[in-house]
């Protein structure tokens, strides 16, 4: 059997990774603003890189929204389009090796999914609230637009100056976390920094899909959950995740390459060795 190729195609960006056999071949995102131009940059480099030719490739699998501008051939190979959510939840259990999880997609807005090896994915619901909602507050809060900038500004920020905490409303033992968030930004003040609002934006979108994911993880009665998608390279999200860890009781996991979670799971929806996962 030749290489399997699975393609990501988002609004802005586009994902591709390959296997051969039960091997996966190292992922690469490709950016650019046209959706059709991008695939086909993404196609080029990775195969370029990879040395890879047109002939070693049984079969492309798309996945995405921006997947409708693709039809059935790529090159002259036979694509196939692939269930976004069910990428989702293939990715996530083949790269956090869970037997079943609720898995979590972070793009520009958030989708939670019901993964169980040998089942049919669930879609559990999702929010708006996601990579976009950061962007957007970003350029019209602090005039960043950026979001390496952004990165690196909010590392200068403290969470104390914006968040209202359960410390800081009482102090009678109610059952929960004295650092749990009781508001987002009740504490912002007119001298808050860059910085501060920086984190703020970013901590406040983390908490609003963590919480989704325990409700999510309540309703299916299973402890791990897989946070996957771009939002998991900002460098806040492995403290988030342990923050909601200790608090909830639940394992959150942010494996290796999750960023690449959906595209890994288009690749394994047409590879014989993905059929289980």
């Amino acid at each position: 059997m030749g290489k399997i190729i699975g393609i990501d195609v988002g609004g802005s960006t586009t994902k591709i990774v390959g296997f051969d056999g039960k091997e996966m071949i190292h992922p690469l995102l490709v950016k650019a603003s046209d959706q059709l131009a991008s695939v086909y940059g993404a196609f080029g480099k990775f195969t370029d890189t990879n040395n890879i030719s047109l002939s070693q490739i049984d079969k492309v699998m798309i996945t995405g929204v921006g997947s409708s501008f693709l039809g059935n051939e790529l090159y002259g190979i036979e694509t196939e389009h692939s269930s976004e959510f069910a990428c989702v939840g293939k990715g996530g259990l083949y790269l956090s090796c869970f037997d079943k999880a609720i898995i979590v997609s972070m793009g520009t807005g958030t989708s939670i999914v019901y993964a169980e090896k040998g089942k049919p994915v669930e879609y559990m619901g999702g929010t708006g609230v996601g990579g976009g909602t950061v962007m957007g507050l970003s350029k019209k809060l602090l005039g960043i637009s950026d979001i390496n900038s952004l990165i690196e500004v909010a590392q200068t920020g403290d969470i104390e100056n914006i968040d209202l905490r359960i410390r800081d409303i009482t102090k009678k033992d109610i059952g929960l976390a004295s650092y749990m968030t009781a508001a987002n930004f009740d504490k912002v003040s007119d001298i808050a920094s860059k910085g501060d609002l920086a984190l703020g934006i970013i901590n406040m979108v983390f908490e609003s899909v963590g919480m989704l994911a325990v409700f999510a993880a309540r309703s299916k009665g299973v402890n791990d959950i897989v946070l996957t998608g771009n939002l998991t390279r900002l460098p806040q999200a492995p403290s988030v995740a342990e923050i909601f860890r200790t608090m909830f009781n639940l394992n959150f996991t942010i494996p290796q390459n999750a960023e690449f979670a959906t595209v890994i799971g288009a690749a394994l929806s047409g590879n014989s060795h993905g059929e289980n996962i």
